[in-house]
């Protein structure tokens, strides 16, 4: 473990002084700043390294210290914001030095000073640009995104059935209570059938974030609320998190299913731990879907809630036919959203794998930096359709 964090660090230290020397070479024109800028970089870096448990280590008393727990909420802003300025940064600055070497070479600037300081200043606004644009996406909330999906041997009595999907909240050292009460009075207002909570809700302890979760009591539906554990609850004792998540009015669904009956008939709902957990010995958390299925009547359409998309193979070969994910945030922001694709096959929206749906949610939070940009956060409203009956 302290090796990755030693390659982390030592990474991010690449990182910065990647962007800090490219944008000190720029601003040559103004050398009696070289310090200055030299000591900002330094702090950029120092507030970088505090995301996201530095800060705790400052203020081990902080349940108990009101002015501390203000400032350390503002110190996580400040140094998750940086992680994100700072991928900006180094996209940008690339971009600069290649569009300038280029442009340098087909037509040499009569004052490259001035040609830098013009690049400098471009790079300046691009990045704060996209900053402001980021909190403000990341920070509004989450909007509603509405998906009709077809199954085959729906049964008419579920024709419509509406499930609201809400994933990878991250409530932690950025997102609190009011952002959850935001969530489930959306969820609400949607009446929905049932519930889908697709793992990642939380980054801290049990006794940390219980208060911040507790507007999830408040959800709504005609079946309830369905949960499966994700990754980041597996960092914070993904056992106590099951248990709280009972104590809160979910059905906590561990390589298990139920049946769910509407109008006089059924469906079968399944869920399993996070994919992370595969083959994790003979542990009850070891992700598994065909375990989950069993005993499940072979008939009847069956749906599967995985955290993570990377789960649809064995969820197609356990006979499922439609898969409900998170994880990916498609992105989050830029440039990730941009790259994510090279990594997860699927990665956002409604997806088709042989007979099988699969739709990824793009994240009802957001993770780490409280940015967005050109990735939505989203609460997902999934009618089910015969595929005779689906809309055009």
């Amino acid at each position: 473990m302290l090796t990755r964090i030693s390659i982390a660090i030592g990474f991010l230290a690449l990182l910065n002084l990647y962007a800090a020397s490219r944008i000190i070479m720029r601003w040559a024109w103004a050398g009696e700043h070289l310090l200055f800028t030299c000591f900002m970089f330094f702090g950029f870096f120092a507030l970088q390294l505090l995301a996201p448990f530095g800060d705790r280590l400052i203020f081990p008393d902080l349940k108990k210290n009101y002015d501390a727990e203000t400032l350390v909420f503002v110190l996580d802003w400040l140094s998750y914001l940086a992680f994100g300025i700072l991928s900006f940064l180094v996209v940008y600055v690339l971009a600069t030095d290649i569009i300038s070497f280029i442009w340098k070479r087909i037509a040499a600037p009569v004052l490259p000073v001035d040609f830098d300081r013009r690049a400098l200043l471009t790079l300046g606004f691009l990045t704060i640009g996209t900053t402001i644009i980021g909190i403000r996406q990341a920070v509004v909330g989450p909007s509603v995104r509405k998906v009709e999906i077809p199954l085959n041997n729906l049964p008419v009595e579920f024709e419509g059935f509406k499930i609201v999907q809400i994933s990878d909240l991250h409530l932690g050292p950025t997102i609190g209570y009011d952002y959850t009460q935001n969530v489930v009075n959306i969820a609400n207002h949607l009446k929905p059938d049932l519930v889908a909570l697709t793992g990642d809700f939380v980054d801290g302890t049990v006794e940390d974030l219980i208060g911040d979760l507790a507007p999830i009591t408040q959800l709504r539906a005609t079946h309830g609320s369905f949960f499966v554990t994700g990754n980041h609850e597996y960092y914070w004792n993904a056992s106590a998190w099951m248990e709280a998540f009972r104590t809160l009015g979910a059905d906590v669904l561990a390589n298990e299913h139920r049946l769910i009956k509407h109008n006089g008939a059924e469906i079968v709902l399944a869920g399993v731990t996070d994919y992370s957990m595969t083959g994790k010995g003979g542990s009850i958390h070891s992700s598994d879907p065909a375990k989950a299925i069993e005993g499940a009547p072979p008939s009847l359409v069956k749906i599967l809630l995985a955290h993570q998309p990377a789960s649809y193979q064995s969820a197609h070969e356990a006979g499922f036919d439609l898969q409900l994910s998170g994880h990916t945030h498609a992105g989050q922001y830029f440039p990730f959203n941009v790259f994510i694709r090279f990594f997860h096959r699927f990665y956002r929206g409604l997806n088709r794998y042989e007979k099988m749906w699969i739709y990824v949610n793009s994240g009802t939070g957001y993770w780490g930096p409280p940015l967005r940009t050109g990735v939505p956060s989203e609460i997902t409203l999934i009618t089910l359709r015969s595929v005779s009956n689906l809309k055009n």
